[in-house]
């Protein structure tokens, strides 16, 4: 049993040196303990308050994995000063030899490099990988592995740390998470950080841009890298991750002083909109009719870069958007402005008319002559660079302050650019010495450039100099994987972040494209999903979904994306997506602009929707039963309110397809179909959804009657894949086969009030093509209702 007694004493002695002839290291903190040979190898990770060991066997685990010139080297030897809590981890084939200072604190490891020589043979180090029997849940992005009684994380204490294995030389990943990974025996955690203190050439933006120079940053080697270790029960998981935070002096951005992870605007959504400072008060208004806790603009910025407001958007310019903000925090809001993070538009500052020297380049070639500012051709020394046609949006070098667009480069000497643009982007064409050097600007099919490294964190600055000066609250680094464009991997996208929480001086949302290690502290949210592909069931949706199990791993809000409310949006599917975030208890962005807003005779109904469905949903109304059915995609459901914290949950039944297609009948037969329809639920109108199923052919005329009296007509030709949806109301809406809306159809009356019980319906068309279509129809009826009730405080 692991006694009070016993936990005093391990705290106060921390780090205890094993008297065994293997002289073995044991290093205990909080609830951790871990053994380690005199090899440097972890022999043992113990989780004293059950005495279980939850180290894998079945692999090795050294404390400290050196890379030197591209291969990984195990540690040799490893000695321990009890006097200065130093650990001294040899690696002899290649004379390395790193010190690392062991931090007891109540509840974690602390682990640090705090000299690491010579350096000329150090490339990158791993903490690790530590190697668990854990296989329940591995939290990739945090760095915490967990089962149902404890969790063991690392947790990576600066920027210069980053999660994860040392992928490649850039130090990136596509993976939303590599600081823990699966394994079939258990799982590991691991952390890396590189010695940028030197010139390397990395394949930069995870292989894109192919040996792309990467110039040194002074003084940035592994020295100074840290990690946290911690075991606890894994209820307290949350919560040790807050001490760890706090103890080590983290981003720790607050809500109304309340820790974001803990704040009451968790997973809360909110409104995007494009919008002048003209219209503000009137989206403040559908915003807070939406019941959503930020207005959020999702295009303000004449450029990127210097981030120079639009004057159509702002005439007034920063005080127009302060002035807009101040509206917002008026009305109880966050206001928030979007960009790509450091994408640079051509037409900024940093480009025209002179461009600045600091714009990040693939690479470059001497020039081979002297050429004067009217030359078409230019020569270069090498190819390299120049004909790369897979990452060459822009097609643009840069001799001194002049850019050059070129056709194409000669894929044999004399290698010649071809059919140069001179004085590109408003740069002045200019006369240009042998020698000097064409540098290949590094773009991106947006059409924009990237800063380098010291340059990026000048656009951190300059935007947070905006956002102090206005009081914008709330933002996304979309597109934060434009970081890469400076050849240092994540650890340029950790630091913008970094850079972003250190010069705002004012509490703010934050959200990303990415999901980095160290940013996890940083992160507000992590909105995934976007709108434009397809309907609200068919875009991104099931991706959208598979993202809320990688939340549910990393302590992340449960978001569902981006969906645009349009100026045909229905109820219908404004509710398939609200069952949605509320079986998941995710938030989302809604994207509505003005004019579809003011244009959707549903829009007060739709923005009340909205507001109900997320009151109940962030009120924790739901019950687990009712999430879980309304996680069924074909589960379709209304919410009606009934008092404040009480609604009515109804769910709509959708009957088994009725089929219509074309075969041949006697002379004079009719070629109708005849459906026997029940409806369970109450009197209420038909509603039904009717597919041409089929590759190609359409259907012309469609005609439904029902009980031998009211009959709707469709005079429309419906090509092979479209749908036709009726909700209930006096228009049809008719959709592609990628769900996107194409129009809608107005009816002379609405569908006529169907009561409970048995019907007949009869359904023809004209099918027109050699190989026709068929008709898929289905009735849709509101039946079974439940009482969704706000818990008491």
């Amino acid at each position: 049993m692991y006694s009070k007694v016993f936990r005093k004493l391990s705290l106060a002695v921390m780090l205890l040196p094993c008297m065994a002839a293997t002289a073995q290291v044991q290093l205990t903190a909080g609830d951790l303990s871990l053994t380690i040979s005199n090899k440097g190898m972890l022999q043992s990770m113990q989780y004293l308050p059950t005495q279980a060991n939850y180290m894998a066997t079945d692999t090795t685990a050294p404390l400290l994995t050196l890379v030197s010139n591209g291969k990984h080297y195990l540690p040799t030897a490893l000695s321990y000063k009890k006097a200065t809590n130093t650990i001294s981890v040899s690696y002899q084939p290649v004379a390395v030899t790193i010190d690392i200072k062991a931090i007891s604190n109540k509840d974690y490891l602390g682990l640090e490099i705090i000299k690491a020589s010579p350096e000329k043979n150090i490339e990158a180090i791993i903490w690790g990988p530590f190697p668990t029997t854990i296989t329940k849940t591995i939290g990739e992005v945090i760095g915490v592995v967990r089962d149902d009684k404890i969790a063991i994380g690392l947790q990576v204490l600066n920027v210069k740390t980053l999660g994860g294995n040392y992928p490649n030389a850039e130090g990136g990943t596509w993976d939303r998470g590599i600081a823990a990974t699966a394994h079939k025996w258990g799982s590991t955690l691991q952390a890396y950080s590189i010695n940028r203190n030197r010139p390397r050439n990395v394949d930069a933006w995870l292989g894109q841009f192919k040996n792309m120079p990467v110039p040194p940053i002074a003084g940035e080697t592994v020295v100074g890298s840290k990690i946290a270790l911690f075991s606890c029960a894994e209820p307290a998981t949350l919560d040790r991750l807050e001490k760890i935070t706090l103890a080590e002096k983290l981003p720790y951005p607050t809500v109304n002083k309340v820790w974001f992870k803990k704040s009451n605007l968790y997973g809360k959504s909110y409104l995007i909109s494009l919008f002048t400072e003209k219209e503000v008060d009137e989206m403040i208004g559908y915003t807070k009719r939406a019941g959503l806790i930020s207005l959020y603009h999702e295009g303000p910025f004449q450029s990127w870069g210097h981030y120079i407001l639009d004057s159509n958007a702002f005439p007034n310019g920063k005080a127009g958007l302060k002035q807009s903000v101040d509206k917002a925090h008026a009305s109880g809001l966050h206001f928030g402005v979007h960009t790509l993070t450091n994408f640079i538009n051509t037409n900024d500052p940093y480009v025209t008319p002179v461009p600045d020297d600091r714009l990040s380049l693939t690479g470059s070639a001497p020039l081979v002559a002297d050429i004067d500012a009217m030359q078409k051709d230019i020569e270069v020394t090498s190819p390299e660079y120049f004909n790369d046609e897979k990452s060459n949006s822009l097609h643009t070098i840069k001799i001194g302050k002049e850019l050059i667009r070129y056709k194409s480069v000669t894929a044999t000497a004399p290698y010649k650019l071809l059919d140069c643009q001179r004085g590109a982007f408003g740069t002045t064409a200019s006369a240009h010495k042998k020698g000097d050097k064409a540098g290949k600007l590094l773009d991106h099919p947006y059409n924009v450039f990237f800063p380098n490294f010291d340059m990026q964190r000048e656009i951190a600055r300059n935007i947070a100099t905006l956002f102090n000066e206005t009081g914008v609250d709330h933002f996304d680094l979309d597109g934060h994987e434009g970081c890469l464009a400076s050849g240092q991997g994540n650890y340029a996208t950790e630091l913008f972040a970094k850079d972003m929480y250190d010069l705002i001086k004012h509490e703010f949302i934050i959200g990303t494209s990415n999901s980095e290690t160290f940013f996890w502290n940083i992160g507000s949210y992590y909105n995934w999903g976007e709108p434009w592909y397809g309907g609200f069931k068919e875009s991104m949706q099931q991706y959208r979904i598979d993202n809320q199990g990688l939340f549910d791993r990393n302590y992340m809000p449960h978001m569902l994306g981006w969906y645009l409310l349009a100026e045909n949006t229905t109820m219908p599917e404004m509710e398939w997506m609200l069952t949605r975030a509320a079986a998941y208890n995710a938030g989302f962005a809604m994207v509505a602009r003005p004019n579809a807003l003011r244009k959707n005779p549903l829009t007060p109904a739709l923005l009340d929707a909205i507001r109900e469905w997320e009151t109940a949903r962030t009120s924790g109304a739901f019950t687990t039963a009712q999430q879980e059915a309304m996680k069924q995609p074909s589960n379709e459901f209304h919410l009606e309110k009934i008092a404040a914290g009480q609604w009515q949950l109804f769910k709509y039944n959708l009957s088994s397809p009725f089929v219509h297609e074309r075969y041949e009948r006697q002379p004079g037969e009719p070629t109708h179909a005849t459906w026997a329809y029940t409806q369970t639920g109450e009197s209420q109108p038909l509603q039904f959804r009717m597919t041409v199923a089929g590759k190609e052919g359409s259907i012309k005329n469609a005609k439904m009657q029902i009980d031998n009296y009211a009959e709707i007509n469709i005079p429309l030709e419906l090509k092979a894949g479209e749908t036709v949806v009726c909700d209930g109301g006096n228009r049809l809406h008719i959709y592609t086969e990628t769900g996107k809306y194409k129009t809608s159809h107005p009816l002379p009356a609405p569908p006529p009030t169907i009561a409970s019980g048995a019907h007949t319906i009869t359904f023809d068309c004209a099918f027109i093509g050699t190989e026709t279509p068929k008709v898929e129809m289905q009735f849709r009826q509101l039946s079974k209702k439940e009482m969704v009730l706000q818990p008491k405080k």
